[in-house]
């Protein structure tokens, strides 16, 4: 099979280099603000959607316009690929997968991507690439870039510059290792699993908290846009930048150790955005423990819950198993010996005690069971005949264990 992925590596450009890629990103900014403006007038005036084809053609006239003619000065692939991204924003609104498209804001984001791989040398050998009106930059080479080129792209993340090489190679495919697994999501504890195993969660902008504090205390005392001001900006984005990379090694580490020891792992389908809503309310009607739960948002938006998952779902597919997904309801409080629904069995936390029959274990295991089980029953319900999913009977438990 094919496999589609991006090596990156950090950038060490000259001053130069540095000064062009600055310039490049706002155009292609420039581009996409000004696209999306186009769009929403001409939403306005009652006119139909403007393709990717058409608004090139503004893209053409704004090249050669007296007033925006500095856009001669970048690539114009990178430009074009920027018209795209807003046609793809636009398609992910028009399919509830994501917001309606905002304006770009200098400073977040500053990025513009290479698409033609034809334009492009990679010389990994001595550690530096070509890219079109950049020429020769060097690259710290971490390692190796596996598999033929297909597109590159620019960034600017915490004051550095980096170079992501996304590649298309033929490999193999993996037989999957171990058996089934279920997840428990939590704060107290980062993952559970179903055999009792956990992991327990880092808190990195709980570890930097303190220190992301006095840095953007300092930088509100500068005067706005001088050069201490410049300078305490840069120190808060090296934190945010820890931050960020801490909570992504991390999640890399315990999402390669699951998906290379277990063939299915079945996870909660958790809606992050409604866990971590704001409780503060209205004027008219205030929330009710406002701070406790925002302390709770806090925490649950530190974990990288939806970036654990991606990060799951594609290397379990690199590795020839699959992610299955249910729905997170009861399934902290439903007995995994009686199978009884109660809420008062969750005596804490952290404690189960089924008041039916007296099961005890720890929560979150018991929550990683009943996981793993509705993944076993929606597996067996997917492998069954269609008159038996349409009858809309439960699988039997000796169905169950023979899908499995």
């Amino acid at each position: 099979m094919q496999r589609l992925q991006a090596f990156k590596f950090e950038l060490m450009p000259t001053g130069e280099q540095q000064r062009d890629m600055r310039r490049f990103s706002g155009s292609c900014r420039f581009v996409f603000n000004k696209a999306l403006a186009l769009q929403q007038s001409n939403h306005e005036a009652g006119g139909k959607f403007i393709g990717y084809v058409a608004m090139a053609k503004h893209l053409t006239a704004w090249r050669n316009s007296l007033e925006t003619s500095w856009l001669k000065d970048a690539p114009v692939h990178p430009l074009q690929h920027a018209l795209k991204d807003l046609e793809k924003a636009y398609k992910n609104f028009f399919e509830k997968r994501a917001d309606f498209p905002r304006f770009k804001r200098k400073g977040q984001s500053d990025s513009f991507r290479y698409p033609d791989p034809k334009q492009i040398k990679l010389d990994q050998a001595n550690g530096r690439i070509f890219l079109p009106k950049l020429g020769w930059l060097r690259y710290r080479n971490s390692r190796e870039a596996l598999g033929e080129l297909r597109n590159v792209t620019v960034s600017l993340s915490g004051g550095k510059w980096f170079v992501s090489i996304q590649t298309r190679r033929d490999v193999e495919t993996q037989l999957p290792h171990g058996g089934a697994i279920g997840i428990d999501m939590g704060i107290a504890r980062f993952a559970t699993l179903s055999d009792g195993t956990f992991y327990a969660p880092l808190h990195s902008f709980k570890r930097h908290e303190t220190a992301l504090r006095r840095a953007q205390r300092a930088m509100s005392r500068k005067t706005k846009f001088s050069n201490n001001w410049r300078k305490a900006k840069v120190r808060v984005q090296r934190i945010h930048s820890r931050i960020g990379n801490a909570r992504r090694d991390y999640l890399h580490k315990c999402s390669t150790t699951i998906s290379q020891n277990h063939a299915m792992v079945c996870i909660e389908d958790l809606q992050v955005r409604n866990m971590s809503r704001s409780a503060a309310g209205t004027a008219d009607a205030p929330g009710r423990n406002v701070r406790a739960k925002s302390g709770l948002n806090k925490a649950i938006l530190d974990q990288g819950w939806a970036e654990f998952r991606r990060q799951l779902d594609y290397k379990l597919a690199w590795n020839g198993g699959h992610l299955i997904a249910v729905p997170p309801r009861n399934t902290s409080r439903t007995c995994p010996c009686c199978g009884h629904v109660s809420a008062d069995s969750r005596q804490t936390q952290a404690r189960f005690l089924c008041v039916e029959c007296g099961f005890e274990e720890n929560a979150d295991v018991v929550g990683a069971i009943n996981v793993l089980r509705a993944g076993h029953a929606r597996l067996a319900c997917a492998d069954t005949s269609p008159e038996v999913r349409a009858s809309g009977q439960e699988p039997t438990e000796a169905t169950i264990q023979f899908s499995v």
